[in-house]
């Protein structure tokens, strides 16, 4: 992403997430009423000029919506989990234009830490307080191109999270942008500011070694890549529980987003996200 900027993609996914109320009944699984406020421009115009309904007849994009769906399902069930087992501390790393703390009621005794760059968190603020609306999460503004990840978890003190206490840091829709230094530095980082029994949920793109992507996802990369934030990271799913032990946590559950799709989803639209996307969540505890 550029540096005065907000993410685009974080646009896609948020637009993506709100526009699920275009989705019958049977396939409309989480709900996000803030989601197409922080659509791009383009997708402003094409709403104002022709309704929604105008994307959900272009093509992929009805997949796209589908996709988002479950995947937020899955880790709006995460967090559901951890607050009914007794915890209270939710950190969203690069948090995007996530607005949980906002739309599940889940959330109301618990305190969200939101981190994200500069500028995707500034619309983002500015985005809630032109609809109108205020978000109960604390601001963590983080450059992460200049800002060590060592010093997080004192940014996180400073903003109010207790260390001694147990958290569940939401990572999604960002491993597969980094580098792998990126990555370590980062899992270092969340490993130092969880206490025992804290959790960590994130999504991550999967790379069997020696299997080659449909040209579907082929297109799905080229088109985040022309956004100007491509594709960098994968774990093979075999290797992930050793990668995620190493660095102190152990992996409790690693969950195809294409097969919870088959039981989420009717099938038409489960069998188009299974050719489109390699997408899984995996749920790890601290150690």
């Amino acid at each position: 992403m550029r540096e005065d900027t907000p993410s685009r993609t974080a646009q896609w996914v948020a637009a993506a997430r709100g526009l699920g109320m275009l989705l019958p009944d049977d396939v409309r699984i989480a709900d996000d009423p803030y989601g197409v406020a922080f659509a791009s421009t383009r997708v402003q115009k094409l709403l104002q000029e022709h309704g929604p309904t105008v994307l959900a007849r272009m093509p992929g994009f009805k997949q796209w919506i589908a996709y988002m769906q479950v995947r937020t399902k899955l880790l709006d069930d995460a967090v559901r989990n951890f607050v009914d087992a007794g915890g209270h501390q939710i950190v969203l790393l690069g948090a995007g234009f996530d607005c949980r703390a906002l739309r599940m009621p889940e959330l109301a005794e618990a305190q969200v830490y939101e981190v994200d760059h500069p500028a995707t968190q500034a619309h983002k603020r500015g985005t809630l307080e032109r609809i109108g609306a205020h978000s109960p999460a604390r601001y963590v503004t983080w450059d992460f191109e200049t800002r060590a990840m060592d010093e997080l978890p004192d940014a996180l003190a400073e903003a109010g999270h207790d260390a001694t206490e147990a958290s569940l840091t939401i990572w999604e829709g960002v491993t597969m942008y980094l580098t792998e230094a990126a990555i370590d530095a980062s899992l270092g980082a969340i490993a130092t500011y969880s206490a025992a029994t804290s959790q960590l949920a994130m999504t991550y793109q999967a790379k069997v070694p020696g299997e080659k992507p449909s040209l579907a996802a082929r297109m799905v990369q080229l088109a985040v890549a022309r956004l100007g934030e491509p594709f960098r990271w994968g774990w093979d799913p075999a290797a992930l529980p050793a990668y995620l032990e190493e660095r102190g946590f152990a992996l409790a559950d690693d969950v195809s987003t294409p097969e919870a799709a088959q039981a989420l989803l009717p099938p038409d639209l489960a069998g188009a996200i299974s050719r489109t996307h390699h997408g899984r969540v995996a749920l790890a505890e601290r150690v």
